[in-house]
C-alpha cells in the first residue's frame, strides 16, 4: 500500500526538526581540561565563543598567567564543582591583567561550579552586562589576609538583573561581593568570611540581600553611596534574614579605600543611602557596632559639590531584628569617642550620626517618608551621637552635644519595601 503523508503532518515534522538543530546550537559545549596549554585554550574558546554556548572546565587545576576575557553575548562559563575546579591564577604576571575574568559582554553572562584563586586584582569582574548570574562560585586567596590581596571576589558593575546565589567567598582585601551602580540585585545564601567588607552593595538601586552568612569581616554587609561616581546614588535596598556574626576581624584594607575606615566589628552599616529597609536579621557579638546608620560626613572626607550626590541618610527602617552581644570593644576613632561621651566600655547595638538635611526638614525634623525608624528589634540599645556638634579637629575638646540614648523619636513604622523580581528568577 502506498503510504500517505498530509503536508500538514510533513510541516510539523519539519518544525520538530528544525527547533532540534536550534536547541542543539543553543547548548554547544566546549570542554577545556588541565594541560600545559589550557591558557590558550581557554582565551580561544572564550574568543571564538557563539551566543548561547558553554565553555566548561574539566576537575583539576588550571594554573592561568593572565586575565581571562570574555565579550561575547549569552555565554555560560561552568566547572564541576567548586571543590573540583580550580582556576588559579597566583603567576599571574603583571602587565597581563588584573582580574582573574573579565566580562564585557552587553547580556547574559552566568558562571558557575568552579572556583578562582589567587587572582591579582578583582577575581570575576563583569562590566556593563544585563541578566548576571553567579552560582555556586567559590573565590578566595590562599595566602590569608593581606592587603595585596585582590580587591573584590564578586564584582558586577554598572550592571542589571544581578544575581548572585550559593556561593563562598573569603579574603578580599575590599569586599567578598560588591555590586556596584547597578539595578534589579538579589544577592542570596551566600557565605563571606574573612574579608574586609563581607557583601558591599554601593551606589546600587533595587537589592535584596537575604539568607546570607556574614562572619569574620571587618564590617558584614554594607550599604553604601559614595561620590564621585558614574551611578551618583543608591536607594531601595532590603537586607534581611540573613546572619551577620562576629565580624570582627582586623581590617587590612589598602590605606586609602573607603573601607579602611570601617572600623573591625562592625555587624551592618548603613552610608548615606536612603529607602533601606533591614529586618528579620540575626545580628551577633559584632564587637563594635550591631547596625550603623550615618551620613557620609561621617568618614571626615572631603567632597565635590554635585547636585545629584546626596551624602545624607533617609528613609531607614530598621525592624523585628535579633541584635544580641557585641559592642564589647569599640573600635576606630569614631567608636572610641562615642563611648568615651557616654562614659561607658560598651557601645549601643544601634548607632545614628544625628545628621539630616536641614533642607528637607518641617518643624526640625524629617518628613514621615525620609525618616528614620527602629522598631521591635527586642533588648537592642540605641544612641544618637549627634555628629554635626562632634569637634574631630581637638579630639582632647570634642563636644558632647545633643548626644541622646531615647529611641522614643525614632519609634514607629513605615511602608516595606517590595521585593526585587528578575524575570526568570524564582
Amino acid at each position: 500500500m502506498q503510504s500517505f503523508r498530509s503536508p500538514l503532518i510533513c510541516l510539523t515534522c519539519a518544525a520538530f526538526l528544525a527547533a532540534g538543530c536550534t536547541e542543539r546550537a543553543v547548548t554547544k559545549v566546549t570542554k577545556i581540561e588541565p594541560g600545559a596549554d589550557a591558557q590558550k585554550r581557554a582565551q580561544t574558546a572564550l574568543i571564538k565563543a557563539k551566543p548561547g554556548e558553554v565553555i566548561e572546565f574539566g576537575e583539576g587545576k588550571f594554573e592561568f598567567t593572565s586575565t581571562l576575557s570574555l565579550d561575547v553575548n549569552n555565554v555560560t562559563i561552568r566547572g564541576n564543582g567548586n571543590d573540583k575546579t580550580i582556576l588559579a591564577f597566583n603567576q599571574q604576571g603583571q602587565g597581563t591583567g588584573g582580574e582573574g575574568i573579565l566580562v564585557t559582554s552587553k547580556e547574559k553572562f552566568t558562571i558557575e561550579d568552579l572556583a578562582i584563586e589567587d587572582a591579582k586584582g578583582d577575581s570575576i569582574k563583569v562590566n556593563g552586562c544585563t541578566g548576571v548570574t553567579f552560582r555556586k562560585v567559590r573565590v578566595g586567596w590562599t595566602g590569608g589576609s593581606k592587603e595585596t590581596n585582590g580587591g573584590y571576589g564578586l564584582y558586577p558593575v554598572l550592571s542589571k538583573d544581578v544575581l548572585i546565589e550559593d556561593c563562598i567567598v573569603r579574603e578580599a582585601s575590599d569586599a567578598g561581593i560588591y555590586v556596584g551602580q547597578s539595578e534589579n540585585i538579589i544577592v542570596r545564601r551566600n557565605l563571606v568570611e574573612r574579608n574586609v567588607a563581607g557583601i558591599e552593595i554601593e551606589n546600587s538601586v533595587n537589592a535584596d540581600v537575604y539568607e546570607n552568612v556574614a562572619t569574620d569581616n571587618t564590617g558584614g554587609i554594607l550599604v553604601f553611596s559614595l561620590p564621585d561616581l558614574q551611578k551618583k546614588i543608591g536607594h531601595h535596598c532590603r537586607v534581611h534574614n540573613n546572619q551577620v556574626i562576629e565580624n570582627n576581624h582586623e581590617n587590612f584594607a589598602p590605606k586609602g579605600n573607603i573601607v579602611a575606615n570601617v572600623p573591625a566589628g562592625t555587624g551592618v552599616m548603613i552610608l548615606a543611602n536612603r529607602n533601606v529597609e533591614i529586618f528579620d536579621n540575626e545580628i551577633k557579638n559584632n564587637q563594635n557596632i550591631g547596625v550603623s546608620i550615618c551620613s557620609y560626613q561621617v568618614t571626615q572626607r572631603p567632597f565635590a559639590q554635585d547636585p545629584v550626590y546626596d551624602p545624607y541618610t533617609a528613609a531607614i527602617y530598621v525592624h523585628d531584628n535579633k541584635i544580641t552581644g557585641g559592642g564589647d570593644k569599640p573600635s576606630g576613632m569614631l567608636g572610641k569617642i562615642v563611648a568615651s561621651l557616654l562614659g561607658e566600655k560598651k557601645l549601643p547595638a544601634i548607632v545614628y550620626d544625628g545628621v539630616v538635611d536641614e533642607s528637607k526638614t518641617k518643624d526640625g525634623a524629617l518628613p514621615p517618608e525620609l525618616a528614620i525608624r527602629i522598631h521591635n528589634n527586642g533588648d537592642a540599645d540605641f544612641v544618637n551621637f549627634d555628629l554635626p556638634n562632634l569637634d574631630f579637629s581637638n579630639p582632647l575638646a570634642i563636644k558632647k552635644g545633643n548626644i541622646s540614648r531615647d529611641l522614643k523619636p525614632y519609634e514607629g513604622d513605615m511602608p516595606k519595601l517590595a521585593p526585587v523580581k528578575i524575570a526568570g528568577v524564582k
